[in-house]
């Protein structure tokens, strides 16, 4: 064997990224590799647009079956994005017998069961390093890097939308709605940017890193998200007084029972490197039993990355193809038949501390109303300020508080916004500290 054949459904900019490191990079991968990747065949329904890269017209197609039913082709590359086609043509490859690459995180999040699944039966493997962290090799590094490893706990930027606008409104001042254009304007936010500033796309992501780390099958509808659209200069002003960063952080942790599962705004400490992470990038804090902690970073985006991500799976099905084997490594780290459906704690029952802001008249005793209020319900506080006294006006109160159980703070927070004193519905905010896990 001399050359492997791959057939790429989706010439978009992650597959000109590939099919540029391909060209640019054919004898240093023909080195490593030992032999030649040959691209067969290209299927998209825009065959004749230029993308900057030259490819013969003659392997491009609108038909995707001439890739999927190619005897010769023995990877398709998938990187059409969305749920359909995408799970379809990924489906019909497979019982072709074709191993499988793919950088669809929301598609892996939806039906990663039912095509793992068929994978399994049919012997083949499936590459999806480019789903999660762009050019970050997570995937990797958790299914083979840090095997030896129970997780403890994943703290992952995931997002690079997401984190640009945080970066922009944390270091210009900058209000969420005039950020969020100049996102659009500059190509990091799509026209509909809902999956990636309401936490979706990071809930998408967490959830496969999710399976790989604990050998489970995660229902996205059980990760509890929350976006940043709701993110005021105020709150982000008044955390850096405070000595914290907000980033949109997606969450794991396991200590044997229940899993944590959650993506929310989260306040880190500013001295932390994951606080330091700005503009459109990544980066995700794994801490194992054995290693301890340990952080990933990196472009979590764009052509080059994600295509480098891509190959990087490639090579890896290549070098298989090449010594006769397959399924080196498990699908999803585990051996299939360890897999288990997930039990993810529900957020009521998660503890964690908070940050809160209150809006509230400005007259005598409202303070102690609150704490009294947060008080029956096992909430202390660990610290409090209020801004400056303006007559006639409401003001801010903000406090951190200890260590308290999600159920109770929403319970104290019903009781709190219903009162006459208080003007405007509390923020929430909770608090994570990597250094306690060893970051």
């Amino acid at each position: 064997m001399d050359q492997i054949h791959i057939g790429l459904i989706g010439f978009g900019t992650v597959g000109t990224g590939l099919v540029k490191i391909l060209q640019e990079n054919a004898k240093l991968l023909e080195e490593r590799l030992g032999l030649s990747i040959v691209l067969k065949r290209i299927a998209d329904l825009d065959v004749t647009s230029d993308r900057g890269v030259k490819v013969n017209p003659a392997i491009l197609t609108p038909k995707v079956a001439e890739v999927i039913e190619d005897p010769e082709i023995a990877i398709v590359v998938e990187l059409i994005g969305g749920l359909e086609p995408a799970r379809t043509y990924i489906l019909q490859a497979i019982e072709k017998g074709k191993h499988i690459i793919t950088a669809n995180k929301a598609l892996l999040a939806v039906h990663g069961a039912e095509i793992f699944q068929a994978a399994e039966e049919a012997g083949v493997d499936i590459g999806f390093e480019g789903s999660v962290g762009g050019g970050i090799p997570i995937i990797r590094s958790l299914k083979e890097g840090l095997v030896a490893n129970k997780i403890r706990v994943i703290f992952g930027i995931l997002n690079g939308t997401a984190n640009y606008i945080l970066s922009e409104m944390t270091q210009r001042g900058l209000k969420f709605p005039e950020v969020l254009k100049k996102a659009q304007e500059l190509g990091y936010a799509e026209a509909d940017p809902t999956l990636d500033i309401e936490g979706i796309d990071t809930a998408h992501k967490l959830s496969i890193l999710l399976s790989l780390a604990y050998g489970v099958q995660v229902r996205l509808k059980d990760i509890y998200t929350e976006g940043i659209s709701n993110i005021s200069p105020m709150d982000i002003e008044y955390a850096k007084e405070l000595g914290y960063h907000i980033k949109l952080l997606a969450i794991a942790k396991s200590d044997g029972g229940p899993i944590e599962a959650r993506v929310h705004p989260t306040l880190l400490p500013a001295e932390h490197l994951l606080s330091t992470v700005s503009g459109p990038f990544n980066a995700i804090f794994v801490n194992g039993d054995a290693v301890g902690a340990t952080l990933f970073y990196g472009a979590g985006a764009g052509m080059m990355p994600t295509g480098s991500a891509v190959v990087s799976d490639l090579v890896d099905l290549c070098r298989n193809l090449r010594l006769g084997v397959s399924r080196r490594v498990p699908l999803l780290s585990y051996q299939h038949k360890y897999l288990r459906e997930a039990e993810i704690k529900d957020i009521q029952d998660i503890t964690s501390t908070y940050y809160l802001r209150f809006t509230v008249v400005d007259r005598p005793g409202v303070l102690s109303r609150i704490s009294g209020i947060l008080g029956n319900l096992d909430i202390s506080i660990a610290s409090v300020i209020q801004k400056g006294r303006r007559a006639e006006k409401a003001v801010p109160i903000y406090m951190l508080t200890h260590e308290a159980r999600e159920k109770n703070m929403q319970k104290a927070l019903q009781e709190i916004d219903r009162l006459p004193i208080t003007v405007d519905k509390t923020v929430l905010l909770r608090i994570e500290d990597p250094s306690d896990f060893g970051g």
